[in-house]
């Protein structure tokens, strides 16, 4: 006869309930099957009744069993429960199978806590117990699944033994369930693997989908929830990118994940693996096949600060906030479990690829092999010995008590007695003494491992994104940063280090984000909206190319990072910019980049570089596309910053599109003369339009052009091997110039080329004779054309031909004309554009009542009403032309300032719109980031106050189009 459980016991705690603990005893004896403890029992059952009301009621549905547990003791009533657990693979159906392993754990939950609180099995022996146990239910739930599988296939073989040792699919335990270290309520993690060969089941001819099945059944009948309560939950996440693969894979596809993208936190959780249910040769072989993985002979710095940085993830420095004992979370916090399991795994991962005897499963076996060898000190292992045996039974008590999940000390006075009491201290100042000494005595540990690198924490926490699941410190860190929605964060950054995106596919790339990370978070949390930042810069990383060069870029240069987070955060339109084309970066490592911008002729040099070093004609027009690309970066990135006013950016851009401009002409004049020649004394002019013509261009503007051509009359063809009539040339070259522009390469697109402004509109040719152009001009233009000439400015052409283009505009513009007709067809034009585009709301800054677009207008319309009289008020520029009315005596003083006013402001919102976002500002879906860039283009007090100046501006706008287009001169 066994010796009795009561017989065992040996410093049990007091029953912090002991009136719960009685109604428990008298509620057993209750009833037909009613039973009654001996005396020498209730000691034990008191202590545990009063304090586990969890096993207060396992004990009443379970009488029977508690007799036999009593009077057997723990391991034949274990054993007991193991064999009902196994024999699940006989029951009938899946619901018999749920029943029985759920009996069978309520049977092992109640021994092994009985065994455990009474003092009978050490901590040791426990989690064993408890493993052991799981690994019965596992066996005997794939078993199961397998003979019902078989059944379906239509297999000879029905014995579920032989069915799962033949099986081909592998189940490995994974974590603590690996290491034989489950809690009490544990999950448990598993990762199932099957090798497509031996594999014998499929569904439609496929082997995985039959695998996943059994997967899922293998869930179901362990976490799901019935009357008879659940088994374990099951936890799948560690298995290779779990946010993108199926529940099984196949062995063959995990080594090359392991092989290519496997990260050493995933070594890190390899080192406990063990096949713990399913076909051991197919176990026994991926396990032998991921060893190179787990157990690298040879790391790169590299490697080990990566190694590092899973420890120094965590923020274990002195004076950094003291550990409270309230609330405290004895796995995840500073001085817990994890940071004793962290000691020993980043320990193991450097060394225990040269070292075989340093690779134990278990946390304890693994510091006394680090001790062995000199590795860990002698104090070092006893500390962390005592302080993980400590942790862990406190663990199990916290759990025990409502079987829940938890690894957190309560807060509340109460919960703080309850768990003192049930840990066995006579009060909770004497409990908190010794957790609080035992949680720092592991910091202490932990924190002087790898003191000599540098910490990767955030100032004021933890950074923790490896594994798969959220860590509560890094989301708490992360809320204290400013981001509101943490959990995603955390996820997209988990995802990053997966190698889910083309930029971290490499292990060197996700090495050095690790490091990155802190200094990455801190930058975006740094903006005014840290959220849409975040979001920006997850776009930006995940449409990389490659990683590593930028992500090293970034390290050595955190202004850098600073600046591109400063983007992300105000400037969507320009990241996504950014993200297409992550060359431009290297222009912000110039030390002049935020510096004054190139005049025309550096914008010229620069270019002819450029050329000059492309093989060809295509490479050049990849080259142009590459420097215009980083000048209008630069001109965007000076608007966010504020270095630069909007009053400069407009020509900054222009001076880049005409240099652009100007730059292709030669070239494409080149590439035609090579089959066509030329046309003698012959010469051809680019003239801008709007925008670019009145030096006002943003970001997001095309180019308004119109072509010219002067030639001798006599001239009829050109002189090439393949000649061309002369306007038909001019017209040739005139395309090819808008291609150049226009047309994608592996660089992307220029500009956009308008050419509705030209004579005729889109029915005319493309390049016009100047004979054609003047005449057209002085008898069939319409009001709107000659207003629109108001901004032409002759961008490329020959100093001659330049002079007489001039010429022609000027007399043009200058010519006398009614002055009521120009209003009232100008009043007209604007309201079919009115009508057309009505404009959005007050930040359609172009259309909106008392826009852009409004003061345009009158400026074009009085310019031509007052040039025959006034030549001196033409100028391209409408602030300048506005400016030169009032001087004239043709606009009065207050509203010329009104005008000037709104335009400069509308200019200057219309650039840092242009650059942040695509289409009509929506105000109440604005970032933070947004607004704030916005006001300070404006210079207003805030966001508030720029909204109702801007609507008082448009008010005084178009009350002032109203007077002027009505007078009558």
């Amino acid at each position: 006869m066994p010796e009795t459980l009561a017989g065992r016991t040996s410093q049990l705690p007091k029953p912090f309930d002991p009136a719960h603990a009685a109604r428990t005893l008298a509620a057993l004896a209750e009833g037909p099957d009613g039973y009654q403890p001996p005396r020498d029992a209730h000691a034990a059952l008191e202590a545990i009744f009063g304090n586990s009301p969890f096993l207060a009621r396992l004990a009443l549905r379970e009488r029977a069993f508690l007799h036999d547990l009593i009077a057997q003791g723990p391991e034949a009533a274990l054993g007991a429960a193991e064999a009902m657990a196994r024999g699940a693979d006989g029951a009938k159906d899946m619901v018999s199978a749920m029943t029985v392993l759920r009996r069978a754990k309520r049977r092992a939950a109640l021994a092994i806590a009985l065994a455990d609180i009474s003092g009978v099995w050490d901590l040791d022996t426990v989690t064993r117990a408890l493993t052991r146990f799981a690994d019965a239910c596992v066996g005997g739930a794939l078993r199961f699944l397998l003979r019902e599988a078989a059944s379906r296939a239509g297999l000879e073989e029905r014995d579920p033994a032989i069915l799962e040792a033949q099986t081909g699919l592998t189940v490995l335990a994974m974590g603590k369930y690996g290491a034989f270290e489950l809690n009490y309520s544990s999950d448990i993690d598993l990762v199932v693997f099957y090798d497509a060969q031996r594999f014998a089941f499929r569904k439609k001819d496929d082997p995985r989908g039959a695998a996943v099945d059994i997967v899922k059944g293998l869930v179901k009948l362990l976490s799901e929830t019935t009357a008879e309560g659940y088994v374990f939950r099951v936890d799948l996440r560690l298995r290779p990118d779990a946010g993108a693969t199926q529940v099984a894979i196949s062995t063959d596809a995990a080594e090359a994940y392991y092989e290519g993208m496997g990260q050493n936190w995933e070594r890190a959780a390899m080192i406990k693996a063990r096949a713990c249910a399913g076909d051991p040769v197919v176990g026994a072989a991926f396990l032998k096949a991921i060893e190179p993985f787990v157990w690298r002979r040879s790391l790169d710095y590299a490697a080990i600060e990566d190694i590092h940085s899973i420890k120094r993830q965590i923020h274990a420095h002195g004076g950094h906030g003291a550990i409270a004992v309230a609330g405290h979370n004895v796995k995840l916090g500073r001085g817990g479990i994890r940071e004793i399991e962290f000691f020993a795994q980043t320990q193991q991962l450097i060394l225990g690829g040269r070292n075989p005897e340093l690779r134990p499963r278990a946390t304890l076996d693994a510091i006394e092999a680090l001790r062995a060898r000199g590795r860990v000190s002698d104090e070092a292992a006893a500390d962390l010995t005592e302080a993980y045996r400590y942790l862990r039974k406190l663990e199990h008590r916290l759990q025990m008590i409502e079987d829940e999940q938890t690894h957190t000390v309560p807060k509340s006075q109460e919960g703080l007695a309850h768990i003192a009491c049930f840990m066995g201290y006579a009060d909770v100042p004497a409990f908190a003494i010794d957790l609080a000494r035992t949680l720092a005595t592991v910091q202490g540990h932990y924190a002087r491992l790898f003191e000599q690198s540098a910490p990767l924490s955030a100032a004021k926490g933890s950074l923790v994104f490896s594994g798969v699941e959220d860590d509560p410190e890094t989301l708490a860190t992360l809320t204290g940063m400013g981001f509101r929605d943490a959990a995603h964060v955390a996820g997209a950054i988990r995802g990053w280090h997966h190698g889910r995106i083309r930029a971290t596919r490499s292990a060197r790339a996700r090495e050095i984000l690790t490091k990155l990370m802190p200094v990455l978070l801190g930058a975006l949390a740094a903006t005014a909206d840290p959220d849409a930042a975040f979001a920006q810069f997850d776009r930006f990383v995940t449409r990389l190319p490659a990683g590593v060069q930028l992500f090293s870029l970034f390290l050595a240069n955190p202004h850098l990072l600073k600046l591109v987070a400063n983007i992300c955060g105000s400037a969507p339109r320009l990241a996504d910019h950014l993200a297409r084309a992550p060359g431009v970066l290297d222009v912000l490592l110039d030390p002049g980049f935020l510096g004054e911008l190139p005049p025309r002729e550096e914008l010229d040099r620069l270019l002819a570089e450029q050329f000059a070093r492309a093989p060809d004609y295509e490479s050049m027009l990849d080259a142009v596309r590459r420097f215009a690309r980083e000048q209008a970066f630069r001109v965007g990135v000076q608007i966010i910053e504020g270095s630069l006013a909007a009053s400069d950016s407009g020509p900054a851009f222009a001076r880049i599109a005409e240099s652009v401009t100007a730059g292709l002409l030669p070239l494409v004049a080149a590439e035609l003369a090579a089959s066509a020649g030329s046309v003698l004394h012959g010469a051809f002019a680019v003239i801008a339009m709007g925008k670019l013509g009145g030096r006002e261009m943003t970001a997001a503007s095309d180019l308004d052009l119109i072509f010219v051509y002067d030639a001798p009359e006599d001239g009829e063809a050109s002189n090439g091997a393949k000649p061309l009539p002369v306007s038909l040339y001019y017209g040739r070259l005139a395309q090819r110039l808008i291609a150049a522009l226009t047309v994608p390469t592996a660089e992307g697109v220029l500009y956009d080329v308008d050419m509705r402004l030209r004579p005729t509109g889109n029915k005319g040719p493309v390049a016009v004779s100047l004979e054609s152009f003047a005449r057209y001009h002085a008898r069939e233009a319409w009001t709107w054309e000659r207003m629109a000439l108001t901004r032409a400015r002759v961008i490329a052409a020959p100093a001659a031909l330049r002079d007489k283009v001039e010429s022609v505009l000027r007399k043009i513009l200058t010519a006398p004309g009614d002055a009521a007709k120009l209003a009232t067809e100008a009043r007209d034009m604007r309201e079919k554009i009115a009508a057309q585009f009505p404009g959005k709301n007050r930040w359609d800054l172009k259309f909106a009542p008392g826009g852009l677009v409004d003061i345009e207008f009158i400026a074009q319309m009085l310019q031509l009403r007052e040039a025959s009289r006034h030549p001196a008020v033409l100028d391209t520029n409408t602030i300048v032309a506005l400016e030169r009315l009032a001087g004239a005596g043709a606009l009065a003083a207050a509203d010329a300032q009104t005008l000037i006013s709104t335009a400069r402001v509308e200019n200057a919102l219309a650039q840092a719109l242009r650059i942040a976002v695509e289409g009509t500002l929506e105000p109440e879906a604005a970032s933070p980031g947004l607004k704030a860039l916005l006001v300070r283009a404006a210079g207003a007090r805030d966001f508030e106050a720029l909204q109702a100046s801007l609507a008082d501006a448009q008010t005084r706008v178009r009350n002032v189009f109203s007077r002027v287009m009505a007078a009558r001169q």
